[in-house]
């Protein structure tokens, strides 16, 4: 297992240690909160972006977390039919408010990567058909 950066801050009491995956979660919550996002994609595998659940929210999304900043990079699939620069700004926006209100830390950059478009789910032919 790698070892994990946490990040450590002096208190009146004593250090707060926030880790380099606690980040990731929030960013990845905050990410997949904005409507347009399909989900997140693990990168680049192949060239091909594969679709991960919305469950699993540190997939696609790479933190670098000094001691009092940090910066993002997120891999993301958007719906077909989102404006996807709309979409990537309000992405980097609600990452960064929910980074900085949580941890305190200072967000330097989020860096939105789109890997793909995502469509909605056709139904099976045997839902369509009527008996």
């Amino acid at each position: 297992m790698a070892e994990e950066n946490i990040v450590s801050k002096k208190g009146m009491i004593g250090a707060i240690r926030i880790a380099d995956e606690v980040v990731s979660v929030i960013a990845g919550l905050a990410a997949t909160e904005i409507d347009g996002v399909a989900g997140m994609s693990g990168g680049i595998a192949g060239g091909i972006a594969e679709m991960l659940g919305k469950k699993s929210f540190t997939k696609g999304v790479k933190v670098e977390v000094g001691e009092k900043e940090t910066a993002v990079d997120l891999y993301m699939i958007v719906k077909y039919g989102a404006r996807i620069p709309d979409v990537a700004i309000a992405v980097q926006e609600n990452v960064k408010k929910a980074i900085e209100n949580m941890t305190g830390l200072s967000v330097v950059e989020v860096n939105v990567h789109v890997q793909g478009v995502g469509f909605a789910e056709e139904p099976d032919e045997e839902e369509v058909r009527v008996h």
